[in-house]
């Protein structure tokens, strides 16, 4: 990935502090400097005060590019123009070098951090300790931690392991890579038992590895008073790992202690309540957000549509959605989806249309899954081939797995299964279980045996463990009254110690979400519960 990544591996001479250069009260009180220090605020602000620092020539002066750079680097700022004004400099600084850095590290690209990191090593100014926790960002960001592990090796050189700052990032590094037993092994040796930024790091980590117990011990047994960010973590983590109901009850706890939540504790709950279908816990969350004044950005908006939708409360995301004025695409993406995947597909295909003629935003890969899946449940072969083409052709996307799969589902629905297993083998990806078994779903509702098996021979090969295969070919057959092949297939399923996981329903009943697992019997009213059924089916029996 890096071009000089063996430089990590050397160690440089000690770094020593460079000499500051002479300050000109003249150039430093300049009135093109006061405007851009105290009153520029935007990147149009920029444009309006940076061609007059040119005019005068303070383009060229270090104090200047200085303050240039730190404002582009900002988050008012632009990364693009840092750059340009950091590759000017004739000799940047230490405080020009970190503050480039530390720009890139927040980025979409943290790689380009990583890089002038080794530039870096490779000039007359060295890193000093403010360097190294945003190049440790940078590779967290990546999940790279194997490149990563050799700046640690080089920061263990150098005698820097003792800087709080460098070993949160260390652990925090580690435990967005996945490999929190290197994380575990840094934190056991800090020094300060109160750090809550490493406690935040270890939660998400174990979190995002699926050792959300972990997570929670973790929690549970920091010696110091727990943040915001500490809350956030254990929710997401929770709603990351389906515990779904764990999460609401945490925000319940966060609240009795008084900690004020944030549009990502919001967020959070928000997706919470959409797979648990929870209805009336999501609108709480929506007023909770309007009474306390949240700021309405896009995350949260998207959030709030796409709860709604896979609530089925389609009116409510269609309000949303047109009463936020400044939509951002992920708004259109969400409002699509969810119309489409809630019955309503010529609103779907309607507002992707204006979508389309949009001055502002244009169509991406995600907008098309939706309109393509409005045209699955219309039965739209003509439109969705339409869509297909003008996806490739005109918008330059190029087809992912899901769209191919959408477009399988498209052709077996309408019972085009011999076009659907050609598309399949023509495409340009490798096929994954799951178009082969959107294709064997579409042959068990077509009752096409033929296909059926060649789909279910795919599934088994790519993906051995999943039950769905074998229990779709069983269906297929016994829909064909070829029961004996039927059960032969759930002995196959037997055989190779493949279990189907049950299925999972919840409803929400008085604000409190109730899960029903399917045969269970974990409910603690599941007695009263088969009583009623069978009171039931024995008055439909009468």
């Amino acid at each position: 990935m890096l071009t000089h990544c063996s430089a990590l591996s050397q160690s440089p001479p000690p770094p020593s502090p460079p000499l500051p250069p002479p300050i000109s009260k003249f150039i430093s009180n300049h009135p093109c400097l006061t405007m851009l220090q105290n009153h520029c605020t935007t990147i149009k602000h920029f444009h309006q005060i940076y061609p007059h620092i040119i005019k005068t020539g303070l383009a060229h002066d270090p104090i200047a590019s200085t303050r240039v750079l730190t404002f582009c680097a900002s988050p008012s700022g632009n990364i693009n123009y840092a750059y340009k004004v950091f590759a000017r400099m004739p000799s940047p600084n230490l405080y020009s070098w970190n503050t480039i850095i530390r720009a890139f590290s927040r980025t979409s690209t943290p790689q380009f951090a990583i890089s002038l990191f080794v530039d870096m090593l490779y000039s007359e100014i060295q890193p000093q300790y403010l360097t190294y926790p945003s190049v440790f960002k940078a590779y967290a960001q990546l999940g790279d931690a194997h490149h990563g592990a050799q700046l640690h090796g080089m920061v263990l050189k150098l005698g820097f392991q003792r800087d709080q700052f460098i070993r949160n990032t260390i652990i925090y590094m580690y435990a967005n890579s996945g490999l929190m037993s290197e994380a575990k092994r840094v934190f056991d040796e800090k020094l300060e038992l109160d750090d809550v930024v490493t406690f935040n790091s270890m939660i998400m980590g174990f979190a995002k590895c699926g050792e959300i117990d972990e997570s929670r011990k973790m929690f549970d047994n920091m010696p110091t008073r727990r943040t915001s960010v500490t809350w956030n973590s254990m929710i997401s983590g929770y709603v990351r790992n389906g515990k779904l109901m764990e999460a609401l009850e945490l925000f319940n706890k966060m609240q009795e202690e008084g900690v004020e939540p944030s549009e990502f504790t919001m967020v959070s709950l928000l997706n919470a309540c959409a797979h648990l279908g929870a209805l009336q816990h999501g609108k709480w969350v929506h007023d909770y957000i309007k009474r306390n004044h949240f700021e309405l950005n896009v995350i949260v908006v998207t959030a709030i549509i796409d709860m709604y939708c896979k609530c089925g409360s389609v009116e409510n995301a269609v309000e949303v959605f047109v009463t936020y004025p400044r939509r951002g695409l992920s708004c259109w993406n969400s409002i699509i989806i969810g119309l489409a995947m809630n019955g309503h597909e010529s609103e779907a295909i309607e507002l992707f249309s204006k979508l389309q003629s949009s001055k502002l935003l244009k169509p991406d890969s995600v907008s098309f899954i939706g309109v393509l899946t409005a045209c699955k449940h219309l039965g739209a072969v003509d439109k969705a081939k339409d869509y297909f083409a003008l996806m490739m052709n005109n918008y330059k996307i190029e087809p992912s797995i899901k769209h191919y799969t959408c477009m399988v589902d498209v052709l077996g629905q309408t019972g085009l299964l011999e076009e659907a297993e050609e598309l399949i083998k023509g495409m340009p990806l490798k096929p994954d279980a799951i178009i082969w078994g959107s294709l064997l779903s579409s042959c068990r509702k077509q009752g096409n045996v033929q296909i059926a098996k060649r789909a279910a021979q795919r599934v088994y090969e790519l993906n051995p463990s999943d039950a769905s295969g074998y229990v779709l070919m069983s269906n297929v057959h016994a829909a064909s009254n070829k029961f004996d092949e039927a059960i032969e297939q759930r002995l196959l399923m037997k055989e190779n110690l493949t279990e189907k996981e049950p299925g999972c329903s919840s409803i929400e009943l008085y604000g409190e979400v109730h899960e029903f697992l399917a045969g269970g019997r974990l409910h603690p009213k599941t007695q009263e519960i088969y009583h009623l059924l069978n009171d039931s089916s024995f008055a439909l029996q009468d």
